[in-house]
């Protein structure tokens, strides 16, 4: 028997009426391109400015979740490549964030339980990729957009677990007014690590996260799918690999397009 430890990264789109960092304006639209700033794209010579009601509403959710308040605010630049993030790094929080060590309690049929809140911080979203049978082309309207990310504690058991916190966080979001929380338009979205341990062991297993999970039955079915694969893995006594799993899942990535 093992057991089963999950932490989620949760992502919100904050509402405002403009961007994290720009004055181009925070909306959704289906044509590309058209809410766009030098800011946003990471042109030479560009100043951002960080949103006052964006922070507004990010330390307002950190409070509703019973987070530690910061004595003072910090945005740091997080360099990595990607090809929906234009500048080539992220303005995200790092050392001093919207709140830490908080906590949400959820109820399920059987039982309440209390999921704890590693941080709460605040950044900026990126661009979105539109994929074709050969090619793929980049929409910037969603870059900069603020953006709230809320990390759990890995103290997640279950994938009913998962999705009462997901849903009952979406509850929070809707009522402090912070955010429609609709994943339909990628207003919410999730990270799920999840890993397997012996039964009576304290040694954490490997770690394997499952990226950009919009629908709450999306997360679950996820889930359930690595349990079963990892405890497949471990019962003919191998190892679960996170390198080479995201290797394999990369190359049937690349076959099913060829396709």
């Amino acid at each position: 028997m093992y057991k089963v430890v999950i932490g989620l990264e949760v992502h919100c789109e904050v509402e405002t009426k403009s961007k994290n960092f720009s004055g181009a304006p925070n909306e959704f639209s289906m044509i590309p391109n058209i809410h766009v700033t030098p800011v946003d794209l990471g042109l030479p010579g560009i100043l951002p400015v960080v949103n006052a009601e964006a922070c507004r509403k990010a330390l307002k959710t950190a409070m509703a979740l019973h987070c530690e308040q910061p004595d003072e605010i910090i945005f740091d630049r997080k360099n990595y490549f990607y090809p929906d993030l234009p500048k080539g790094y992220q303005i995200t929080q790092v050392t001093k964030p919207m709140g830490r060590n908080g906590y949400l309690d959820i109820k399920l049929k059987d039982y309440e339980k209390r999921i704890y809140i590693h941080q709460l911080h605040l950044e900026e979203d990126t661009a979105s990729l539109d994929h074709y049978s050969n090619y793929s082309l980049i929409d910037y309207n969603r870059s900069g957009i603020p953006l709230m990310e809320i990390v759990t504690e890995p103290c997640i058991s279950s994938a009913e677990e998962a999705v009462t916190f997901l849903e009952d966080l979406r509850d929070v979001f809707l009522f402090c007014e912070v955010s429609e929380a609709r994943s339909n338009k990628g207003q919410m979205r999730c990270d799920v690590n999840i890993s397997l341990m012996e039964e009576g062991s304290d040694v954490l297993g490997t770690k394997v996260e499952m990226k950009n999970i919009n629908a709450f039955n999306s997360v679950a079915a996820a889930i359930e799918y690595e349990i079963k694969r990892q405890s497949a893995i471990l019962d003919k006594g191998e190892k679960v690999n996170k390198k080479q799993d995201a290797l394999m899942k990369m190359v049937k990535l690349i076959l099913c397009e060829k396709k």
